[in-house]
């Protein structure tokens, strides 16, 4: 293939790709926008092997290299659930930001790859590999820890070292300075060495700024690696001049910062101080006072939940994290199938930050094949609520609490959250009175119209559904 139609193809292929994310953009277009960013891949993979810089000596490693990441591909894809998703992106990010590291070592080390370049292009060049070595390897040390994090293998708590932002600083100013004399080392070892040194605290700082961001902050986290795993790639473009996956890097990073800013939007954070780490805790945390109450709880059994929604004209059901825990979304859809065709209108209303993951909420519903016509967003629904007879609460905490609102000192104030207390009964599923990752207190548990159905959400909720039925 001639590098004329190898950029004709790279062209359309990006095309596919900026096509890809407008359909991701809605649930009803997201089939399509996969179709096309499939396409779009097959399509930069095949020009990419056939074009003029690939020899046919390096056939059997691309193929072997294409059997075996099909090959993982494949199992991940057919026995990852659906509820571990947000850990599954993580870990595809940290494998973005390894390339990157791979790339930009062999790139320094292969003759070939720097011998046309001279003078203020080869210091464009070394600066390029440094740079992308740099991002890859926050990326891949950053991914893996919020893979950890993500699956519990962790602890979400934050970990805060005495004086993080100084160390932070001193790491920073050493890469720099390595940075400095990698450009104007005369051999390759001596910057190999400035390179090594900067991997490794690159690694160290992408551990450490994950370990200190709490587990509220998690969805944040998720686009943010996002963002760094497409600029990863962009820098990996620029090392080995492919405008294609420049662009297609560019892309993912610039949509993953927007998505970053979304999210600190949607609580009310602003994205250094997600970086700064510490707001959050892991779950479990007791309510205020030791587990004290902060008021009377008014609990509700199943068959007692059953009545208020068949008696409903109007329910708003609210998902959370808990729900995808106990895998609760397929319950769900049968009860909400069932009020809808007994002629109960039923909608969903989504925070942007509820799960682990931006759309985590949407992705669990789109798989139990809950309507997209009735998933609104938090912006959509809120000012429902009044008209609303039952807003029932599926393990979601923090993006429920009215201490957003009504507490100037609570650590979430100012954060949008879903009013459901407006509504003219609320009913909170949780297993016990933990607080949400934000560790504190939710004043809704105590509130005269809310009501509490303890239990392990899908047990209950099955419960529930036998109950309507009966």
């Amino acid at each position: 293939m001639s590098a004329t139609l190898v950029t004709v193809s790279y062209v359309g292929a990006a095309i596919l790709f900026i096509l890809s994310l407008g359909g991701l953009s809605h649930p009803e277009s997201s089939r399509r926008g996969n179709v096309y960013g499939i396409i779009g891949m097959i399509i930069a993979v095949i020009a990419t092997v056939a074009g003029p810089n690939v020899t046919a000596s390096g056939y059997p490693w691309i193929i072997a290299a294409m059997v075996v990441g099909a090959t993982i591909g494949l199992y991940a894809a057919r026995v990852v659930k659906m509820t571990q998703m947000p850990e599954l992106v993580a870990i595809m990010h940290s494998l973005v930001g390894l390339a990157a590291v791979l790339v930009g070592f062999a790139n320094y080390i292969d003759p070939a790859a720097s011998a046309h370049y001279h003078g203020a292009e080869k210091t464009i060049h070394e600066i390029e590999i440094y740079i992308g070595i740099l991002i890859g390897a926050v990326t891949f040390s950053g991914s893996v820890i919020a893979f950890g994090k993500l699956s519990a293998k962790i602890s979400g708590k934050p970990v805060l070292l005495p004086g993080r932002h100084l160390i932070n600083l001193a790491g920073l100013l050493i890469v720099i300075w390595f940075g400095a004399r990698f450009v104007g080392s005369a051999s390759i070892p001596a910057g190999m060495f400035a390179l090594i040194v900067m991997t490794v605290i690159a690694l160290a700082f992408g551990v450490h700024m994950v370990m200190a961001i709490g587990g509220a902050d998690m969805p944040v986290v998720v686009s943010m690696l996002n963002s760094y795993s497409g600029w990863a790639a962009a820098a990996t473009g620029f090392m080995l001049s492919n405008d294609l996956l420049i662009v297609t890097g560019a892309l993912v990073g610039s949509s993953g910062a927007i998505l970053s800013y979304i999210m600190c939007r949607a609580m009310n954070r602003h994205f250094l101080a997600v970086i700064a780490g510490g707001f959050g805790t892991e779950g479990g945390t007791p309510a205020a006072g030791g587990g004290a109450a902060a008021g009377e709880v008014f609990p509700i059994s199943a068959p007692e939940t059953a009545d208020l929604l068949r008696n409903a004209k109007n329910v708003i059901i609210v998902p959370g994290y808990g729900m995808a825990v106990a895998q609760a979304q397929h319950t769900v859809y049968e009860i909400t199938k069932y009020l809808r065709d007994n002629g109960v209108k039923v909608r969903f209303g989504i925070h942007p930050v509820a799960g682990r993951m931006p759309g985590h909420m949407n992705v669990l519903l789109a798989e139990a094949k809950v309507p997209y016509d009735i998933v609104l967003e938090m912006d959509e629904i809120n000012e429902d609520f009044p008209d609303t007879d039952v807003a029932m609460v599926i393990g979601a905490n923090d993006i429920v609490n009215p201490a957003a609102l009504e507490d100037p000192s609570s650590p979430i104030a100012g954060m949008p959250v879903l009013e459901v207390w407006h509504a003219k009964t609320s009913i909170v599923m949780k297993r016990s009175m933990a607080s949400g990752y934000a560790g504190v207190d939710n004043p809704l548990f105590y509130k005269e119209n809310n009501r509490m159905l303890f239990g392990d959400a899908k047990k209950m909720l099955e419960e529930v559904f036998v109950a309507l039925k009966g």
